[in-house]
């Protein structure tokens, strides 16, 4: 008896676990402008990320964004990918010139923006302006 409910209870533990982050892991969504739009108007805190598949710096980001992604912390974050050479409207309309361009939002505004950063500690502190 005991076994069966030291089983039950882990395997409740497990599950709420796994669900808990889950929740947590923040989904990096193709950027659309009614998208973005939308979460502007929401007051939700956005992180636009301008990329291309054959920049080294965007690679270095790419593994660092993926961390805060499934940072609890960071669970209220929406993320958009720009694709820099397929995108160049959206690129000339955010007023970014190069890729590797991080823009953190929280609703309307515009909290902060960078080219080319890498650093780790940099960046989530990037990031974390969009929450405030």
């Amino acid at each position: 008896m005991f076994r069966r409910s030291f089983l039950t209870a882990a395997t409740a533990l497990t599950v709420g676990f796994v669900t808990a982050q889950a929740r947590a892991a923040v989904v990096e969504q193709p950027f659309t402008q009614a998208a973005f739009d939308s979460a502007k108007a929401s007051g939700k805190p956005i992180l636009v990320a301008i990329h291309a598949p054959w920049c080294p710096v965007c690679a270095k980001q790419k593994p660092i964004l993926g961390a805060l992604e499934q940072d609890p912390a960071f669970a209220a974050l929406t993320v958009f990918a720009v694709d820099y050479d397929n995108q160049k409207d959206i690129v000339a309309a955010l007023g970014a010139n190069k890729q590797s361009t991080l823009i953190a939002f929280h609703g309307t505004a515009e909290r902060a923006r960078s080219v080319g950063m890498t650093d780790a500690a940099e960046i989530k502190a990037l990031v974390g302006k969009a929450l405030s």
